[in-house]
């Protein structure tokens, strides 16, 4: 039987994403450009893909089930398709960590762990928009603590696929790139040589045996 696929489809825009602030387990909403890349997505996809999927699963995240909705899917909530949690790197930028510790910060390759006590204060930030949100803060995840959940979400559906179904997963960039290391076999620090841009999505199959990257970023 030739194997199905897997379809991972990344939110759409949020303010946070526009102004590269790290947006884990903070529930942040769409933009109204978010709300547009996400119906635009669910035409793209339905258009690569006509059939029906036999799964469809997502974050329980509001960018990422406002997504699944917005596209055209009723979605089943997952809570190992969260963001990685970037603990005291939540609602920060690269740069204002990098300035904080006086050198370069890679999330893949430091881990939020190494980011200072001094920027993990309990805040309420305010959108563009006026809307409030609670910056969500605990010691965070290791890449392996969030690789072992993107693991998990492939040891569910490998069955579904190689029986021929085909699955779409709606979640967040970090954990999608995950996902798509378990799926090939590559170490989880590989994901950061993959860019997946919002409302984009990566298509996950076998050829001949071998699990592979299909379609990137379509």
């Amino acid at each position: 039987m030739k194997p199905g696929n897997v379809y991972l489809l990344r939110h759409g825009q949020t303010y946070w994403a526009v102004s590269g602030q790290h947006t884990g387990r903070t529930d942040v909403p769409l933009t109204e450009i978010g709300e547009q890349q996400a119906k635009e997505a669910g035409a793209r996809v339905r258009a690569a893909h006509p059939g029906a999927f036999s799964r469809i699963l997502c974050s329980p995240l509001k960018r990422a089930s406002e997504t699944a909705r917005l596209a055209g899917f009723d979605a089943t909530p997952c809570d190992d398709l969260m963001e990685w949690d970037y603990g005291r790197a939540e609602g920060r930028t690269r740069g204002q960590i990098g300035e904080a510790l006086g050198h370069a910060w890679n999330l893949w390759l430091d881990g939020p762990q190494v980011v200072p006590a001094s920027l993990g204060e309990e805040r309420v930030e305010t959108l563009p928009d006026g809307e409030k949100v609670k910056v969500h803060l605990t010691d965070g995840e290791t890449l392996d603590e969030a690789f072992a959940r993107a693991t998990r979400v492939v040891e569910g559906i490998r069955d579904d696929v190689y029986a021929g179904e085909d699955v779409l997963l709606v979640a967040h960039s970090h954990i999608l790139r995950l996902v798509a290391m378990a799926w090939v076999g590559l170490p989880p620090a590989e994901g950061r040589k993959f860019e997946l841009g919002t409302a984009r999505y990566v298509v996950l199959g076998d050829h001949k045996g071998q699990p592979v990257i299909e379609h990137w970023g379509a």
